[in-house]
């Protein structure tokens, strides 16, 4: 409760709220995982989370909103007086207040996300070593919910260019899945943490490696990679039933 405090003064007085939703998330992520003890509902719930802190930003916080538009656009201009070349001129499109505020969304979810995975480790590390990485590994959305959250983040991409970042936060729980596979895939063919690394550098520099870990979870959705690794690795081993 204490740390609220820092976080309330901050959104009180600088009307700054970015920290307070994000202990306020990753409180009602944590909440769930109590509850469900599913970190595939918890990863769920994180849409809802972005989806109410965007509209909370667009609501209460349109003077920080609006100054984030005017950062942005500074930055955009002196990217433009940089590219532009000659009688060629580059212009590139300013963000809105409606695209920062889904910027803000999906920054809180994926924060809020993170703490609790954080804390979900050191509990692990406590109580249950190596509990937290095998309970990542299995990760997986069944293939109904899977295509849910790709309808609705094509649904509102296809809403406009303003909706676009909006979209991404439905696609949260796809990426964490995608994530959570690659580790299981790299412990299934006995990779160390150096594959980890390389992949994680190309996720975060390259957008299609990202679209990759999002197709990778969906198809797993239909397919269970997982099912096939473990066949693959033990023949003699039963498949694993779902039902």
């Amino acid at each position: 409760m204490w740390a609220v405090l820092p976080a309330g003064v901050l959104a009180v007085v600088f009307g700054d709220s970015g920290p307070l939703q994000v202990l306020l998330g990753t409180a009602a992520l944590a909440f769930v995982l109590r509850v469900t003890v599913s970190l595939a509902t918890t990863l769920l719930a994180a849409v809802a989370v972005g989806f109410i802190s965007g509209v909370l930003a667009l609501l209460l916080a349109e003077p920080l909103l609006q100054q984030l538009v005017s950062l942005f656009g500074e930055f955009l201009t002196n990217m433009e007086q940089q590219l532009s070349q000659g009688d060629e001129t580059v212009t590139l499109t300013r963000p809105t207040v409606t695209q920062v505020a889904g910027m803000m969304g999906v920054g809180t979810a994926m924060l809020s996300v993170l703490c609790v995975l954080l804390a979900r480790y050191w509990q692990a590390a406590l109580y249950n070593p190596e509990g937290f990485g095998k309970e990542f590994r299995a990760l997986r959305y069944p293939a109904g919910v899977a295509t849910a959250l790709v309808l609705a983040a094509l649904g509102l991409a296809s809403l406009g260019q303003e909706m676009r970042t909006w979209a991404v936060i439905c696609a949260l729980p796809l990426s964490f899945a995608g994530l959570a596979l690659m580790h299981a895939r790299a412990a299934a063919q006995g990779q160390g943490s150096g594959y980890l690394a390389v992949f994680y550098t190309a996720w975060v520099l390259f957008d299609p490696v990202k679209l990759f870990v999002m197709g990778f979870a969906i198809a797993d959705s239909w397919i269970d990679f997982r099912s096939r690794w473990v066949k693959a690795s033990d023949p003699g081993r039963p498949e694993r039933d779902d039902d």
